[in-house]
């Protein structure tokens, strides 16, 4: 008999380290050894799952407003019922463990109820960006490998286009199902309608619950801002943790009110479909577009008590005729990240009745991961400053294990001095499980054991972080690094200026400077050398930008703005001559 088994045969309380380091100090002896008496058992664990919320839900809130829609609304007990209705129809359709269903759908009750439906199944939920056009949906479709395709019908032409584009290359199809805007029921001109196999599901279905808490449960495919998308795999176990986190971040009530502002197929809705249910609380669903006036009215009439958006939708509701704003019934907490809002936005978000918490976060961290956590002898400071302060990203939520400013090189902390740049990585239960199909992009984006996000930012003495610009977003003008964030933010204090994204274009001289694209208010006016002047007040000259192109900016569904397409255009401009270049430099 070896050493290390007759030492595990012995009761624990012989197990004193120092003799044993003595005898064998190679072994690392108290390694798997359970403390005396602990088990393991289903009295004490079950693997964690979002589905659990959903259940509570069912039983505590049953009969309180789950789901708002128009004129529709659905109890918590009616979503428990119509969720066990999809998961029982998508069976029947064959969808089984690890089965991958793909939806294209805006935020409507079928979009929720599939947050749900689909992972009882013990499937894995897809939930694909409404603005792809049928080329991208078809390359989705493909590597995902989707089973099951549920498409709301005003995306239904671009569903079948994208389902001939895989029939054409000789790619097995998925199922097509449609969520109808209306109750009518009954397939469509051949295709499945989705109210109506909810009606004739079979009932009495048993929820497949994950064996592994660390199963897939759904696969989120990155915005696309920097490259072609990749396929971000969400476990249970991680859905669950970043759940309950952002629910905490974002001080979500007992039954709270959520206008759904942010799109359910971005990061499963910053993981705010679970929320709801964990919390029990009202999800209020738009249709049409997210136009100020009716936001505000969504608010009043509903007493919403949080919602969340990019800080695209801060600046459309801050700038928003004042005919259109309303005195909010309640004070409204709304979430934001993507990018950093610009500090008067903050100011004039607080001025209307929001608090803003600012966060930042990925796809691969489930969405929200930091937050600028407020503290109370803030309160005191000037308007400016406190907007200041907000726009930092912050420090991780409570269920993030690790968050540094890092050299890519060395893997050493930066100092924590907010000046130093480094990327900002990120480690924990809230980190994907990696990128489907992509080992080689997996290791790459985990090597060192940090996911590293891509991003440069500082640490701040009291170990808040901020963002100074993606690493692809820097520009590098006569050896200095320039943040186009830090050129944004100038821009947006113009009083002329409704939006604006700063990226690199090639000079001749300095290989290269700030190119400004500029959208204005709506009847403002301004020109070129009054934009450039007026950065020039506010910012060393180098970095105020030499050239400003005005121009609606391209913006992802989740009100990102798509630089890559902005820089292409820079690049088509072509190089800035010496003599423009260098002239007042």
């Amino acid at each position: 008999m070896d050493l290390i088994r007759l030492i595990r045969l012995l009761p624990l309380s012989a197990l004193h380290q120092p003799y044993l380091a003595w005898i064998a100090p190679e072994i690392p002896f108290l390694e798997g050894i359970a403390m005396e008496g602990s088990v393991k058992c289903d009295a004490n664990y079950t693997p964690l799952t979002p589905l659990s919320f959903l259940e509570r839900a069912a039983l505590v809130y049953g009969a309180r407003t789950a789901v708002v829609f128009g004129e529709k609304e659905y109890s918590w007990r009616d979503m428990r019922e119509r969720c066990l209705a999809g998961a029982s129809a998508l069976a029947r359709l064959g969808v089984g463990r690890r089965d991958v269903v793909a939806v294209l759908a805006a935020n409507t009750p079928a979009m929720y109820e599939l947050h749900f439906s689909v992972p009882m199944t013990g499937g894995v939920l897809c939930t694909l960006n409404t603005r792809h056009d049928a080329a991208m949906v078809s390359v989705l479709l493909s590597h995902s490998e989707a089973r099951v395709f549920l498409v709301e019908s005003q995306f239904l032409g671009v569903a079948r286009d994208a389902l001939a584009l895989l029939a054409g290359a000789g790619a097995i199809p998925p199922l097509l199902v449609m969520i109808a805007d209306d109750d009518g029921g009954g397939d469509r001109d051949g295709v499945l309608e989705y109210e109506a196999l909810l009606r004739s599901a079979p009932g009495g279905f048993e929820i497949r619950w994950p064996a592994d808490e660390c199963d897939p449960i759904s696969l989120n495919y990155t915005s696309g801002t920097t490259s072609r998308p990749k396929g971000v795999i969400y476990s249970h176990r991680g859905a669950y943790l970043n759940t309950l986190a952002t629910a905490l971040a974002n001080e979500m009530p007992t039954m709270p009110v959520y206008l759904w502002t942010v799109p359910m197929f971005h990061c499963n809705g910053w993981c705010m479909v679970w929320a709801t249910a964990a919390q029990g609380g009202t999800s209020v669903c738009m249709a049409g577009s997210l136009a100020p006036k009716t936001v505000f009215e969504h608010i009043v009439r509903h007493r919403v008590t949080n919602m969340g958006g990019a800080p695209t939708v801060l600046s459309m509701l801050v700038n928003a005729p004042a005919s259109e704003q309303r005195q909010l019934p309640v004070k409204v907490r709304i979430s934001t990240g993507g990018a950093p809002p610009p500090p008067h936005i903050l100011a004039k978000m607080d001025e209307l009745g929001f608090n803003v918490v600012h966060g930042y976060g990925l796809t691969e961290t489930y969405g929200p991961a930091t937050l600028c956590v407020w503290k109370p002898e803030w309160d005191a400071l000037p308007a400016a400053e406190r907007a200041r302060i907000r726009a930092r990203q912050g420090v991780p939520h409570v269920m993030l294990e690790g968050l540094e400013i890092k050299d890519p090189a060395t893997m050493e902390s930066v100092p924590s001095d907010g000046r130093t740049v480094g990327e900002v990585m990120l480690r924990g239960n809230t980190v994907m499980s990696g990128y489907y199909k992509d080992p080689a992009a997996t290791a790459e984006a985990m090597s060192g054991g940090w996911l590293r996000s891509g991003d440069l930012g500082v640490r701040h003495p009291d170990g808040y972080i901020q963002l100074k610009d993606r690493s692809k977003d820097i520009i590098i003008s006569g050896g200095e690094n320039i943040s186009s964030i830090e050129v944004e933010s100038a821009l947006f204090g113009h009083p002329a200026v409704l939006d604006a994204a700063v990226v690199a274009r090639p000079d001749e001289h300095w290989g290269e400077t700030p190119c400004a694209f500029v959208t204005l208010k709506d009847g403002a006016s301004a020109t070129e050398a009054d934009i450039i002047e007026f950065c020039r007040t506010r910012l060393p000259r180098y970095m105020a930008p030499k050239t400003v192109v005005f121009a609606e900016l391209p913006k992802t569904s989740t009100g990102k703005t798509q630089k890559y397409l902005l820089r292409e255009k820079a690049r088509a401009m072509g190089s800035l001559p010496p003599k423009l270049s260098t002239s007042k430099l």
